[in-house]
């Protein structure tokens, strides 16, 4: 009966269903267009930061990250990465070997970070010739070629073709200097990195610094950042017994991953914004359906109904309205989001996080942009509608009859 009678009032006061649910509606289509749009620049973010730079993964010896040395090194590398491999949700894994020292270029001279890299695994990881703005990778096989980083060509005035020398310390304490011609210019998005990165074959690297068969840091890319975690324990449990770390992402990069998680504090509180003004319209509009009905009230407590049924008439219309109302606001919102991870919107003049510069960025179709927005919708409206219930469930018959 009383399922009846709120399908009846509601398609009765059919201007008020429609105030109702239209703020229902925006508020579920807002919020599920914000976490879609905000997930969707997260991801962007986190896949350019790991894939083009740090990996999800990465693997080195104890103690390494807290203080690199050139002698906390890697040993049987291949064997190591091929088990790695084996794990499953694991995509590729790179070796790097990493130095530094001083990089000339005719007269100039600079502080340089010199890094060694199997162009080919790098290549299948992180995708690095496509950060090739000017020239080309050095080949697999040739020992006397250098990519350099857009910034450092600026700082020492060089250009494809440029020999540039290398001079710093081996690790078996002589001298470690050669001549390298540049034959590529890499923009890796982050300035810092380009001002300062030298790329070398891994083979030469390790000839230069005498470090045969040796490297610092296996970076693992996985086929779903989301499983990061899990692969990350079992890499750890196939690696068992050997002195390395292995570490995700979020613990290799602790600063950007903690200027993530405050950036998205800052998207609750913008979410909470939008689901307060939703709560206030549903407020507004059940509370003046309720005085507007106070005779009708009054009369069904006349007539015997008991007042837990009036509180529950009053949430139920609520709740159908509300669960009419996200079904609307699923597809609108669901549509919105999936037309921006398409096509996405471009800045003119990009902007810059963590170092990198973006261009265009993308929302995300995900399972929160409908839960969230259906849990916090459905529960505010409940919240805001026992007011009115609790109001109208104590209306006294003898009194509403007289109201005009």
């Amino acid at each position: 009966m009383i399922l009846k009678i709120a399908f009846r009032n509601i398609f009765r006061q059919k201007r008020r269903t429609i105030l109702t649910a239209l703020a229902m509606i925006v508020g579920f289509m807002l919020s599920s267009v914000f976490i879609g749009w905000s997930d969707g620049i997260y991801s962007n973010i986190i896949d350019m930061f790991t894939r083009n730079r740090i990996g999800h993964i990465q693997v080195h010896q104890e103690g390494y990250l807290d203080r690199p040395s050139l002698y906390k090194n890697i040993t049987v590398y291949e064997s190591i990465g091929n088990t790695i491999q084996n794990n499953e949700g694991v995509e590729a894994w790179t070796p790097r070997l990493y130095a530094a020292g001083l990089g000339s270029v005719g007269e100039k001279s600079t502080a340089v970070r010199v890094v060694g890299i199997d162009l080919m695994r790098e290549q299948n990881a992180t995708k690095f010739s496509q950060k090739v703005i000017e020239g080309r990778p050095f080949q697999d096989i040739a020992l006397n070629e250098a990519v350099i980083g857009n910034g450092l060509k600026k700082i020492l005035k060089a250009e494809i073709g440029s020999d540039l020398v290398i001079f710093s310390q081996a690790a078996d304490g002589s001298i470690a200097n050669d001549l390298y011609k540049i034959v590529g210019i890499t923009d890796s998005g982050d300035d810092i990195t380009d001002r300062t990165t030298c790329y070398l074959n891994l083979s030469a690297a390790q000839e230069l610094f005498v470090l045969e068969g040796r490297i610092h840091e296996l970076v693992v890319i996985v086929s779903d950042i989301n499983h990061v975690g899990r692969v990350t324990s079992s890499i750890k449990d196939t690696l068992r017994g050997l002195t390395l770390e292995v570490l995700p992402w979020q613990e290799v990069a602790k600063s950007f991953y903690n200027a993530m998680q405050a950036d998205k504090q800052g998207d609750s509180i913008g979410r909470f914004v939008i689901i307060l003004i939703v709560a206030m319209g549903v407020l507004n509009t059940v509370l003046m359906s309720v005085l507007e009905r106070t005779r009708e009230y009054g009369l069904l407590r006349a007539v015997g109904t008991k007042p837990i049924q009036i509180f529950g008439l009053v949430l139920c219309e609520v709740v159908i309205i509300a669960f009419a109302s996200i079904v609307i606001g699923a597809a609108i919102g669901t549509t919105i989001n999936y037309l921006l991870s398409v096509y996405g919107i471009e800045f003119i003049d990009g902007f810059t996080f963590g170092g990198m510069k973006f261009d265009k960025l993308h929302a995300e179709v995900n399972i929160r942009t409908l839960i969230i927005p259906t849990f916090t919708v459905m529960l505010s409206a409940l919240l805001v509608s026992l007011y009115p219930a609790i109001k109208a469930a104590r209306i006294l018959p003898a009194k509403a009859m007289r109201t005009r």
